[in-house]
């Protein structure tokens, strides 16, 4: 559960923001004035930052310059107008994104999930190695071990199995395959992605008549399920 931090002085917008992140599966702590959130941030590190610029003792810009080299995680700026926002300094200081007040609540959790997909597409592309349950993933030396075993994989079939597993828990489109895979779109027609899927689900010992490991999503694409690897 993603842990966000909340600091804005409106009890009331603070506190409907507040009931609809814990709706979507948010752990969320809230401050009302700027001056304790440096503090809380360093201390507690959220995952991410809802900060309202305009704040009592301490405002938003002084908060983010204060503790941006103690803090990595997304920060998300609250401002009442866009007009007010300087989007230069906001950069400058370490801003991720902002918001304008009054907030949409779907607007605001697609702009919060968006950053987290950001955040974990760059650490992911840093990662060179994938430890999922018993299953070792090794992209420098190419190699693939189940439960100690290694397992022998052709070139494509490994970058196939790292596009999978870097994406675990989400369903990757057939389309989307395709153009990492093979550089060019999805025709309809082609069926070599679903041969190595093939492949890769004998070689990793996946159920081949009903998957659970790789998992087909009917009209949408494959899934890497993350908690199939523990047994």
């Amino acid at each position: 559960m993603k842990h966000i931090l909340l600091v804005e002085d409106d009890l009331r917008l603070a506190a409907l923001i507040e009931q609809f992140l814990v709706k979507n599966q948010f752990k969320v702590s809230v401050l009302h004035s700027g001056e304790k959130a440096c503090d809380y941030i360093v201390q507690h590190q959220p995952d991410l930052v809802l900060l309202d610029v305009m704040l009592p003792k301490m405002d938003g810009f002084s908060i983010c310059r204060a503790i941006r080299d103690k803090f990595t995680n997304p920060i998300l700026f609250l401002t009442a107008k866009d007009s007010d926002f300087d989007h230069v300094l906001g950069l400058e200081i370490g801003a991720d994104d902002y918001i304008i007040k009054p907030v949409e609540p779907h607007v605001l959790l697609a702009r919060i999930n968006m950053v987290f997909r950001r955040v974990q597409h760059q650490q992911i592309e840093q990662v060179d190695e994938l430890h999922i349950g018993q299953l070792d993933i090794f992209k420098k030396s190419r190699q693939v071990a189940l439960k100690g075993e290694k397992i022998e994989l052709t070139s494509h079939e490994f970058e196939l199995l790292w596009l999978l597993a870097s994406k675990a828990g989400d369903i990757q489109s057939r389309d989307v395959i395709h153009q990492k895979m093979l550089g060019r779109e999805y025709d309809g027609f082609d069926r070599s992605v679903d041969v190595r899927i093939s492949r890769l689900r004998k070689k990793l010992g996946d159920n081949t008549e009903s998957p659970y490991k790789i998992i087909t999503v009917w009209g949408k694409g494959y899934l890497f399920s993350a908690s199939a690897w523990d047994e």
